[in-house]
């Protein structure tokens, strides 16, 4: 019998992530690394000789906006052979077909840093919480950890978080930072993910109508008595650990 994974992840790049345009993998990892340059590279720290891993690398968006601003000691790795094969042709070469099992067993704290953009909601609670635990081996010690994932308390989160059929475990910041801190990480941070267009005049509208948006469930969450203090609205959240 076949299990889901083996079916998704064998053409996962063309089923879904360019699912849109099959022929625009540029666009889309231009697009991808100018984000990745403007919300997660400013939270490497200003070590651009740290070395770091990115699982779940995908295209290699992300190596590639790191390299850009001079963080060259990086290493992508994914399981999909044709993730690996665009990247490559992308000329991102520190991606490679890799398991993080092997890495892990290995057990060598190698890295200053591992991240994983929209990678760690494709995990089972068990799965994930063994991950996050196993990713210590495999750190130094001050290692960190950046993840992206989607956050089920945005407004039409469904949008995000069941768009994609291989989503298992979804957080939001409470269950995100219950899941670190309870594995042994230090200075466990969730933050809202960035929110921009790169369009002006999108950006201003956009802008405008997100701030009407968010005191409407400002108001719904007072009128039921919560607070909104704690909690993030964003389409995704960014989880920053550190050992």
């Amino acid at each position: 019998m076949y299990q889901y994974r083996e079916i998704f992840y064998k053409r996962y790049f063309s089923s879904q992530v360019g699912k849109s345009d099959p022929s625009s993998f540029q666009k889309i990892f231009d697009e991808q690394k100018w984000h990745f340059g403007k919300e997660i590279v400013p939270l490497f720290g200003p070590d651009t000789n740290l070395k770091y891993l990115d699982i779940g690398c995908g295209n290699g968006s992300l190596i590639a906006a790191a390299k850009e601003k001079g963080y060259v000691m990086g290493m992508g790795i994914d399981l999909s052979e044709e993730q690996v094969e665009i990247a490559n042709k992308l000329g991102v070469s520190e991606v490679r077909k890799a398991d993080l099992k092997d890495l892990i067993k290995e057990g060598k704290p190698e890295f200053d840093l591992i991240t994983g953009m929209d990678i760690i909601e494709h995990f089972s609670k068990d799965e994930l919480t063994e991950l996050v635990l196993d990713l210590r081996k495999i750190l130094k010690p001050k290692g960190r950890l950046i993840f992206r994932t989607p956050n089920m308390d945005a407004p039409f989160t469904t949008v995000f978080a069941y768009g994609d059929f291989t989503h298992e475990c979804l957080l939001n910041k409470s269950s995100a930072l219950q899941l670190f801190n309870s594995c042994g990480y230090n200075k466990v941070k969730v933050d809202a993910s960035m929110l921009t267009l790169k369009d002006p005049l999108k950006e201003m509208l956009r802008k405008t109508l997100w701030f009407f948006i968010l005191w409407q469930i400002k108001i719904q969450l007072f009128a039921s008595a919560r607070t909104w203090h704690e909690v993030v609205f964003t389409p995704n959240l960014i989880i920053r650990a550190e050992l």
